[in-house]
């Protein structure tokens, strides 16, 4: 079987993955929210492991299946806030160049930054948010909606729930503004996650052609991402529209940095005695009170860097 018609199987086989398990997520059940943030990882796998068309012809078969199976707009949303960032994640990080075109030492290879992998993954959770909002009409009157839900089934457990008038409204200005935010910051942990994921599992196979990044030293945000977060806050200022386009980049860029803090602290503490129980601590603490994220985003903020990862030339290290 040559090259091309295996890469063209194990998209096909990758694109009925993604599908099955995006397509079982819109079904409600407990593994729903799983199954939705694992649909990525069959794509990056094809793209990582074998090559662009591999992961091309998983997204497209996969839209296909998606298509079919529910609604073109189900297909749509799926390939444009999951299944396209993952294969262009896979792209991105199977480039590499001499590394003395970079200044690097001869002989070694230059391979794509990871800061800039993390600004992609961000960019590309902005990219299909606001293109799904767009699309769904989010807005006031879409959030109304939904909170009048979220309150009717809050009223069926608990019937003497019965927020006033001013409380509703202020419940339903949160959600506005809230919603976009927490869904850009948790969708950017879901595909750096993938990522990571999927680079391991490729490595584990043999078939990875990037060596392993060493996260906790290379993990920085570049000053590009600084001045995105910026453009985000300064946006969150204006109504309507901007102001959610705003608050989709301050919690896509924004998570971006808090990870980069988690990484510098994964950094600092190497060798140290205390390490795991400190780590496992800042963990702790920020899911359960979520404060110290606040920390680690200034902590990611103060300590931005971009630099391409450099190896000796090897086997599968070609550029």
């Amino acid at each position: 079987m040559t090259q091309q018609s295996t890469s063209l199987l194990v998209g096909l086989l990758a694109g009925v993955s993604a599908a099955l398990m995006l397509v079982s997520a819109g079904s409600p059940s407990s593994l729903s929210f799983i199954l939705f943030a694992a649909a990525a990882l069959p794509v990056l796998i094809a793209g990582l492991g074998w090559s662009n068309l591999a992961s091309i012809v998983a997204v497209v078969s996969a839209m296909a299946i998606i298509g079919v199976a529910t609604t073109p707009q189900a297909a749509l949303v799926s390939a444009v806030t999951t299944l396209a960032p993952a294969a262009w994640i896979a792209h991105l990080s199977n480039l590499a160049r001499p590394a003395e075109e970079v200044g690097g030492p001869e002989g070694a290879v230059a391979w794509y930054p990871l800061p800039d992998i993390f600004v992609n993954i961000a960019a590309c959770v902005c990219v299909g948010l606001v293109a799904v909002g767009l699309a769904m009409g989010y807005g006031p009157a879409f959030v109304e909606q939904l909170v009048d839900v979220f309150v009717s089934t809050l009223q069926e457990t608990n019937a003497d729930y019965q927020p006033s008038p001013e409380a509703l409204a202020e419940m339903k200005q949160f959600f506005l503004f809230a919603l976009p935010s927490i869904q850009a910051g948790m969708w950017v942990v879901i595909l750096f996650a993938g990522w990571y994921v999927a680079s391991a599992l490729v490595r584990m196979s043999g078939r990875s052609k990037r060596p392993k990044d060493d996260i906790p030293s290379q993990l920085r945000m570049p000053r590009l991402g600084g001045f995105a977060l910026a453009a985000g806050v300064a946006m969150s200022f204006v109504g309507g529209g901007v102001g959610l386009i705003g608050w989709t980049l301050i919690g896509a860029f924004g998570m971006s940095f808090v990870v980069a803090g988690f990484a510098i602290a994964h950094h600092r503490t190497r060798g140290k005695p205390a390490r795991g129980l400190l780590l496992w601590t800042a963990y702790l603490a920020t899911v359960i009170f979520t404060v110290p994220l606040v920390f680690f985003l200034f902590l990611g903020l103060f300590d931005t860097a971009r630099g391409p990862s450099a190896t000796g030339n090897g086997p599968n290290s070609k550029p």
